[in-house]
């Protein structure tokens, strides 16, 4: 038995599982992986949560982590470079984006989470369906290394995504908005005369984004909504022209793209919880309200909902289970920040995007 079970180990449920044990509650946050080592997820590090970390007293320890960092944002439409975003003017302590994998961030905040009494991190552990008495959520049913195993809690955080195992065991209803693009993660190498980052490139039917990692690029190759089967059938040589035509300055190297096994398909959703708790049980991050990769803007809301929970919850929760009231003004506090967010994305889906290709 825990005070608090939190499911999913990205950056929701990890910051949530920290701040709750930094504040004494007993938390066990469960990762159904044996690491964070999975390439294409989402790694910018906005402004606002580079000043949650510096009020933590962690900012420097984390920059000291490979980043790198963009004071301002600009994009390519055809060669004209069109500026985007200046951040030199935030009244916050960092004024650029930091761009860093996001198993270096987990692994910082595991790293630290750890040295906490009242913190457990479960590798492997999988959860495959809620412990329920009436309404009530009153723990998991997960499967871990030694077997099937039962953990109970006082309060369930679901922190496990768009495609969250937890808000479809507890029957919770969801509003999608629909979006009329898919994207297409590959890698290609970089080179030392390569243009500076972060690229997003628009040509007549195509859109693309770079990612600088160093000794590659990141690319996401924007398709439309349901678009890879016909783009799969056309063959990869096909896809190669595509890409190359979109992104000339990589042409020379599209050799690199050598099969489909190569590229990884992002469905993408734009869709909210109509509501976020259950009593037992509060849904945060991506698992509430999935975001698109636009903007890169899912991984920073999603630790602003655990910022916002461990402010609003830890201090109760450590003497037992919280009415579900309480949970449900977690939702009513990020609500704003949710709709308008989410209202925007799709608005450059369907104004910008969608004419695009």
């Amino acid at each position: 038995m825990v005070r608090c079970c939190i499911v999913g180990g990205g950056p929701a449920g990890m910051i949530a599982g920290f701040l709750h044990a930094r504040a004494g509650v007993e938390v066990t946050v469960l990762e159904k992986h044996g690491d964070f080592l999975r390439d294409f997820r989402g790694d910018t590090l906005h402004p606002s949560t580079l000043e949650v970390m510096h009020e933590l007293g962690l900012l420097d320890e984390l920059l000291r982590r490979p980043h790198d960092e963009a004071t301002s944002l600009a994009g390519y439409v055809g060669d004209v470079r069109i500026p985007v975003a200046d951040f030199s003017h935030l009244p916050t302590d960092c004024k650029f984006i930091a761009i860093m994998p996001q198993w270096d961030f987990l692994d910082f905040i595991a790293e630290h989470a750890r040295r906490l009494p009242t913190f457990t991190l479960r590798l492997n552990t999988e959860v495959t369906d809620l412990l329920t008495a009436g309404d009530a959520v009153v723990g998991v049913r997960a499967h871990a290394p030694e077997g099937p195993v039962d953990i109970r809690a006082d309060l369930v955080i679901a922190a496990d995504g768009r495609h969250s195992i937890v808000r479809e065991r507890a029957g919770l209803s969801v509003q999608d908005f629909g979006v009329p693009i898919d994207v297409l993660w590959l890698r290609i190498s970089r080179r030392k005369d390569d243009p500076a980052f972060p690229l997003g490139r628009v040509s007549p039917g195509h859109l693309v984004v770079t990612i600088d990692r160093g000794d590659y690029w990141q690319c996401a190759f924007i398709i439309r909504k349901g678009a890879f089967a016909a783009t799969r059938d056309r063959g990869i040589a096909a896809f190669r022209n595509e890409f190359a035509a979109a992104i000339p300055f990589l042409a020379d190297r599209t050799d690199e793209i050598r099969s489909w096994e190569t590229i990884k398909l992002l469905t993408v959703s734009v869709d909210r919880l109509k509501e976020w708790a259950r009593p037992g049980l509060l849904c945060i991050g991506d698992c509430a309200h999935a975001m698109s990769p636009i903007g890169g803007v899912g991984i920073n809301l999603a630790i602003q909902d655990a910022v916002a929970a461990a402010n609003l919850l830890a201090d109760p929760l450590r003497d037992g289970p919280v009415d579900v009231a309480l949970l449900r003004r977690l939702q009513k506090r990020r609500s704003l920040p949710t709709v308008v967010t989410q209202g925007a994305q799709v608005f450059i889906h369907r104004h910008l995007l969608e004419p695009i290709l």
